[in-house]
């Protein structure tokens, strides 16, 4: 986003008490939430591309009743856990009517207890984001005036620093959410959009360089600079801000796209590696699929096919390549290249699984207790229940993790393959000339196989693991917010991976020349040689490989072939 752009969110209303809802005329595209419709492409670009976000007014509705619900408790004098009790342990302690907005002030400071670095604004937005939709089924009591504010925040950049440690996942991520309502109440850190001018001076002239970034700032002050009046509490509010799992779901959601990403993708970038080492697309034949009809095998499959040489679907995938070693005597080719689809298949059905369970999560109400404004019997209208727990986050970003570490597995294999001659019959480490005086990709592999090796630890799943908390009340927990935070990292890792998989499968197409592949595959090594030229002798590596990760996390790679794959095959079909 530029910075005039940002520059225009950033001013904040005179009012803070008015939503934008579906009847309204927005000045800009506006994502309108009502706690059942959001999907995990829809958060990210509420947190990545700053989008604006409003309520439907049939949300409004809803919202309003449960409050009046939490009202009538107050007004009738009736004990409910976290209205007019102390938490956890506490829960026998009844608050007095002069200490219920207190309690909840208490609440919020007590528990923004995080540590570690703190998430970046992008990730914070997509948690607060995700904290309003949650909000908008209207099972938490919230009043309209609070989730007004935290809807005004979200729109102009005031957005609370949140460290990334310190959440068990369950009662749902309390430490994380106590953080995000915190700076809404004046205390701890906010990010501010800082800008800064300074002068250089060339030989003849001053130039004057302006920059602008997020920086953390006191909370108080940031408020103060907009005009906006700390958040003051309700009775139940506090609880109703901190009772989830929307630091694991809101980072889960990110882990899924980018995992979706990167899995396509990896099919793609094996379909150059095959061709680079000279195999055959014998193995990607729809009997053989058809015969074990897993979806995400016949999916991957099907990318390959769509890549390779098949003359028979006309002139654009005739390969020059792979008519050169047809009769070359291979029977078949190793397991990295003939089991690809196998392979590759079971994760994009994993992550197919957890789109299920994480779209299902960011539409749920997660609050405790939660409010029931249509239940006919009083005694349900407030109910305890247990769906802060994030157990089903927590797993599926498990499952993610693993699935996607093992495209790494396949690439780096792969990436040896093609640095290794007795293997690829290709010059060692893909270097033509003067191979020892230059090395080549022989320190790319090794970075591949670092990252591997790494993922390899970061795989052990977060959410076997329980402590009791809370003096034995919340006697099992998730652990899914470092579930969340490892998946992450491990994409990190495989994208780049990938990325160097990648830059070796153009070397080693290069290294084939003047033979062409099949026009897709041709268009995906023009994408990488517009970034990365082919290397001729050693030269300073790191460069390039980010710009290939960049190529990676963009998706470009798939964006250069899939004009040549049927629609249908675009994507996996729903569970």
């Amino acid at each position: 986003m530029t910075t005039a752009a940002l520059s225009s969110i950033l001013s904040v209303p005179e009012s803070t008490d008015s939503i934008p809802t579906d009847s309204s005329a927005p000045e800009a595209p506006t994502i309108y939430l009502d706690g059942n419709s959001l999907t995990p492409e829809l958060l990210y670009d509420i947190g990545f591309n700053f989008r604006k976000v409003g309520l439907t007014k049939v949300a409004l509705k809803t919202v309003s009743e449960g409050r009046k619900v939490i009202d009538d408790v107050i007004k009738n004098d009736q004990t409910v856990y976290g209205v007019n009790t102390g938490f956890g342990l506490f829960s026998q302690v009844r608050i007095s009517k002069e200490n219920l907005k207190k309690l909840q002030l208490n609440l919020i400071r007590s528990h923004a207890a995080g540590i570690g670095p703190y998430l970046s604004l992008q990730r914070t937005r997509m948690l607060l984001a995700l904290r309003i939709n949650v909000l908008a089924k209207g099972h938490s009591g919230i009043t309209v005036s609070t989730l007004s504010k935290m809807i005004t925040a979200l729109n102009h950049n005031l957005i609370s620093c949140v460290p990334i440690k310190g959440t068990v996942g369950a009662s749902g991520d309390l430490a994380q959410l106590a953080h995000l309502a915190l700076g809404l109440l004046g205390e701890g850190e906010m990010w501010h959009h800082e800008h800064t001018e300074a002068c250089r001076n060339n030989e003849n002239t001053t130039e004057h360089i302006k920059t602008s970034q997020f920086r953390p700032m006191p909370a108080s002050k940031v408020l103060e600079l907009h005009q906006m009046k700390p958040l003051q509490l309700q009775p139940k509010e506090g609880l109703a801000l901190i009772n989830g799992t929307q630091f694991i779901a809101s980072l889960g959601c990110e882990a899924l796209i980018r995992g979706e990403r990167v899995a396509r993708q990896t099919d793609v970038v094996a379909a150059m590696s095959l061709e680079a080492l000279k195999g055959t697309p014998a193995a990607y034949h729809p009997s053989v699929h058809q015969a074990r009809p897993h979806d995400g095998q016949m999916y991957s499959a099907n990318i390959l096919r769509n890549l390779l040489h098949n003359p028979s679907k006309g002139d654009e995938y005739l390969s020059q390549i792979a008519n050169s070693h047809h009769n070359c005597g291979k029977v078949q080719d190793a397991y990295t290249l003939r089991c690809a689809p196998q392979v590759h298949g079971i994760v994009h059905d994993t992550l197919r699984f957890c789109r299920k369970i994480l779209t299902t999560e960011i539409n749920s109400a997660t609050d405790n207790p939660m409010v029931f404004a249509n239940e006919t019997n009083p005694r349900y209208k407030i109910i305890s229940g247990g769906n802060f727990h994030g157990e089903y986050p927590a797993k599926v970003l498990d499952y993610l993790a693993i699935a996607v570490s093992e495209l790494g597995n396949m690439s780096e294999r792969r990436i040896e393959r093609l640095n290794n001659p007795a293997l690829s019959e290709l010059p060692a480490f893909l270097v033509a000339k003067d191979g020892g005086l230059n090395n080549g990709f022989m320190i790319p592999h090794c970075t591949a196989a670092a990252l591997v090796s790494e993922n390899k630890v970061l795989c052990h799943p977060s959410s076997v693991d329980s402590l009791s908390t809370s003096a034995a009340k919340e006697d099992h927990v998730s652990m899914g917010g470092f579930a969340a935070r490892k998946a992450l990292q491990i994409l990190d890792n495989v994208e780049t991976i990938i990325a160097i998989e990648l830059m070796c499968a153009a070397q080693g197409i290069d290294l084939l020349r003047p033979l062409k592949s099949t026009l897709p595959l041709e268009e995906l090594h023009k994408t990488v040689r517009e970034q990365v030229p082919k290397l001729e002798e050693d030269r300073f590596m790191k460069p390039d490989m980010e710009k290939c990760v960049d190529l990676i996390k963009q998706g470009k790679a798939w964006d250069a072939v899939k004009d040549y794959i049927p629609i249908r095959n675009h994507s996996l079909s729903k569970l």
